[in-house]
């Protein structure tokens, strides 16, 4: 028993070992890839710095390197095509594509319009079905008929509800 044991034990410290020395690792099914080295220059667009650490394109095909050694000659002899087609070597997108707007926004608020909606649908279904009918004391009636009650018996009359009813004249206080 205690043989199985350890050679299992050896086996899954094996496994480990080739398994942390891959860039991707299994655990429990689900693969994870290690973490990126930020210490090193990278590419990223974004507005508020609009030159990147390095190039969009660190290897360059064929045609791409044919048009970096263009590049050194005098830029009268490139086409515009050519100057886009080296630009985009350097950029993945222009200022203006960063900038560019998108209908993100509409499908989210149709998103939380729609979360509301059904959120009401089940207000509204709880107070048909869950909810008992509203008490006999929340009617106009009632009420009217216990503040009279209150009066008659003349409730807290220093600084109460019976305080600001005149006794004599039989209406409120001014």
């Amino acid at each position: 028993m205690l043989g199985l044991s350890m050679f299992r034990g050896v086996n899954l410290l094996r496994v480990r070992s080739l398994l942390s020395s891959a860039s991707v690792r299994t655990v429990h099914g689900h693969e994870i890839v290690k973490q990126e080295d930020l210490s090193v220059p990278m590419y990223c667009d974004r507005k508020d710095t609009p030159l990147p650490d390095i190039p969009y394109f660190q290897k360059l095909n064929a045609e791409q390197t044919a048009l970096k050694e263009k590049e050194k000659s005098s830029w009268t002899n490139l086409t515009n095509e050519e100057k886009v087609a080296l630009y985009r070597i350097a950029f993945h997108q222009t200022y203006t594509e960063m900038s560019k707007t998108s209908n993100e926004w509409k499908t989210v608020l149709g998103g939380v319009f729609a979360f509301i909606g059904f959120t009401g649908l089940i207000v509204w279904w709880q107070r048909i079905n869950v909810y008992p009918a509203q008490p006999h004391t929340f009617s106009e009636e009632w009420q009217r008929k216990q503040a009279k009650r209150m009066l008659d018996m003349q409730m807290n009359p220093i600084e109460g509800f019976a305080s600001k009813w005149d006794y004599e004249k039989n209406e409120w206080k001014k």
